[in-house]
C-alpha cells in the first residue's frame, strides 16, 4: 500500500469539505419546506414575514445578519427533527436552531437563508428520576418553569441565565448566568444528549451515570456547539438539592474599582456565596426611574453595587457569612450593607439585578441600537480590566454600562448607540475590540458566557489561534462536510 498516496487523497479530500460552501436556491429551499409539511403537517410549517422576521432579528443583540430563512418549522420529536435533517442535507438547504431567541451573539441569525427550527413544542419532560437526581427533558422546555414543575422534590437545575431561556438554548451556548460562582455553567450539569447529526441519524452521547471514562467526551463536544454539529434533542440533567436557607445583601461602593477589589477580596476568602453580581452606576440610574414597581420600592444609591446571595443549610450559617462579608468590605466603602429581612425582600433585592437587561432594552432610545457583549479574566486582573473598559466606555459620550457575574470573572459591557451614525458605530466597535483584546492579554477568554455565534468569529482566531480554530474546522467538516448546520457561527 502507498501510504503517501492515501494521506494525499485524504488531504483533498480534507480541502474540498472546507470549501467555501455552496447551498441551495430559494426555489430549492422552498422545495424542501414543502416536503417537510408533507411529513410533519402543514400546520408545523410557516412561510408568515412576521414569523420569519421575529426568527431572524433580535433586539437583544447587534450582531445580526440581514438573511431570513424561507420558512420556520415547528417539530414535536426526535423523530422529526431527524426527518427535517434528512430533507435540509439531501438538498444542502441550512439548518438554523431557535429556542427563546434571548441570545446576543447572532447565534440564530440566518446569514445563508435555509430553514428554522423552532423547539417550541418541544417542551416535555421524558423521563424524572429524583432518587438518582437527574431529569431528561426536550430542548424547547423553559428552565424557570422546570424548577417549578419539581420544585416540591426539594431539587432545582441550578443554572440562573435569562428568564426566557430553554435548555436546548443554554445547552448550545454552554450559559451560565448568576449562580456560576457556586454551580458551575451548563456543561457540568448535562449527563448526555441525544443528538440529530447532519443526515438525520440520531446518536445518544453517553448513559446516565453521573460519571464515566467510555470512551470521546462527546456531550461536552456538543454542548457549546451552537448548534453547529448537530440539534440536540433530548438532555440528560443533574439536579442538585435546593438550599435550605438563601438571603441577599446589596452594598454600593464610591468607585467601579473598589467595587471590583471587594468582589476580589470576597472571592478569596473561602465564603461560600452563592452568587456575587456588580451592577455600575448607570445601571443604578436605570433603576430608580425605570425599574419594576417592585424594585422602586427602595431608592438606590447611584453607584456602582454589588449583590450578594448566600446560601445555606440554617440562617445561623448565612449570618455568620454575611457578617464576615461586612468585615471585608468595610475598609472599601462607607455606604450601608442592606441584607434582607423577609422572603419578600429578598426577592426584591435580586429582582434589581435580574431586571438589568430588560430593563436597558425597554428604555433605549427609539432608533438606538445596542451593543452588549461579554469577557472573562482571571480573577486578579478583575478589578483592572473593569475599571479601564468603564472608562473608555464612557468616554463615547453614548449611554454605557456595565454588568458583572464577577464571582467568576465574567462581566458584561452594554453600549447604546445610532446604527445610522457611521462614527459611533465605528467608535463603539472599537471600544468593544479593545476589551476583547485587553481580555486576551490578561489571559481571558473573548466569551464567559454568549458563545460566539457571528460576532466574535474573528475574537475566536485571536484568543485560540489558526491551529486550534483549524482543528475545530476539521471536526464541524467531518461531521457536517455540506456546513448545512447552522452554518456562518462560530468560525467561517
Amino acid at each position: 500500500m502507498d501510504v503517501s498516496k492515501t494521506v494525499l487523497k485524504d488531504s483533498k479530500k480534507d480541502e474540498r469539505s472546507l470549501a467555501k460552501p455552496t447551498y441551495a436556491s430559494h426555489k430549492e429551499m422552498l422545495d424542501a419546506a414543502n416536503e417537510i409539511a408533507q411529513i410533519l403537517g402543514q400546520d408545523a410549517v410557516t412561510y408568515d414575514a412576521h414569523v420569519l422576521e421575529h426568527h431572524g432579528h433580535s433586539d437583544w443583540s447587534t450582531s445580526n445578519s440581514p438573511g431570513r430563512a424561507v420558512s420556520v418549522v415547528y417539530p414535536r420529536t426526535t423523530d422529526h427533527v431527524s426527518a427535517i435533517a434528512r430533507i435540509c442535507n439531501a438538498r444542502t438547504v441550512p439548518m438554523v436552531p431557535f429556542g427563546a431567541g434571548s441570545s446576543v451573539e447572532g447565534n440564530f441569525s440566518q446569514p445563508y437563508s435555509g430553514i428554522c427550527i423552532d423547539f417550541t413544542y418541544m417542551d416535555k419532560v421524558i423521563a424524572f428520576h429524583p432518587d438518582d437526581m437527574d431529569i431528561v427533558v426536550q430542548p424547547g422546555v423553559n428552565w424557570v418553569d422546570l424548577n417549578n414543575q419539581i420544585a416540591h422534590t426539594g431539587l432545582f437545575v441550578p443554572l440562573d441565565p435569562s428568564p426566557t431561556a430553554t435548555v436546548g438554548g443554554m445547552v448550545s451556548t454552554n450559559c451560565s448566568g448568576t449562580n456560576a460562582m457556586r454551580y458551575g455553567t451548563m456543561k457540568d450539569w448535562v449527563l448526555n444528549l441525544t443528538v440529530v447529526l447532519p443526515d438525520g441519524r440520531v446518536i445518544k452521547t453517553r448513559r446516565r451515570p453521573r460519571k464515566t471514562s467510555a470512551g470521546y467526551n462527546l456531550t461536552s463536544l456538543f454542548v457549546g456547539a451552537e448548534g453547529t454539529l448537530g440539534i440536540v434533542t433530548e438532555v440528560t440533567l443533574k439536579l442538585a438539592p435546593i438550599p435550605k436557607e438563601t438571603s441577599v445583601a446589596v452594598v454600593a461602593f464610591p468607585t467601579i474599582h473598589s467595587a471590583a477589589a471587594a468582589a476580589s477580596k470576597l472571592i478569596r476568602s473561602g465564603i461560600q456565596l452563592a452568587a456575587l453580581e456588580l451592577m455600575d452606576d448607570e445601571q443604578m440610574k436605570l433603576l430608580n426611574t425605570h425599574g419594576s414597581d417592585a424594585v422602586r420600592k427602595r431608592v438606590w444609591d447611584e453607584k456602582p453595587t454589588l449583590f450578594l446571595k448566600f446560601s445555606g443549610t440554617t440562617k445561623d450559617a448565612i449570618k455568620s457569612d454575611v457578617s464576615r462579608v461586612g468585615d471585608i468590605i468595610k475598609p472599601l466603602t462607607d455606604s450601608k450593607f442592606h441584607f434582607a429581612k423577609t422572603k419578600q425582600d429578598e426577592l426584591d433585592l435580586w429582582s434589581a439585578r435580574k431586571e438589568a437587561l430588560f430593563t436597558m432594552v425597554n428604555t433605549r432610545p427609539k432608533g438606538t441600537e445596542i451593543w452588549s457583549t461579554d469577557v472573562a479574566v482571571p480573577i486578579s486582573r478583575l478589578a483592572e480590566i473593569i475599571e479601564i473598559s468603564k472608562q473608555e466606555c464612557g468616554s463615547l459620550g453614548l449611554f454605557a454600562s456595565v454588568v458583572g457575574h464577577v464571582g467568576d470573572g465574567n462581566f458584561h459591557v452594554s453600549m447604546m448607540y445610532d446604527p445610522t451614525n457611521p462614527q459611533q458605530k465605528q467608535a463603539v466597535a472599537k471600544c468593544v475590540k479593545n476589551m476583547m483584546t485587553r481580555a486576551l492579554e490578561m489571559e481571558g477568554t473573548v466569551s464567559g458566557e454568549h458563545a460566539i455565534g457571528i460576532g466574535k468569529k474573528e475574537c475566536l482566531v485571536d484568543e485560540l489561534g489558526e491551529e486550534t480554530v483549524g482543528l475545530m474546522r476539521q471536526l464541524k467538516a467531518s461531521v457536517d462536510p455540506k456546513w448545512v448546520m447552522n452554518p456562518g457561527k462560530v468560525f467561517d
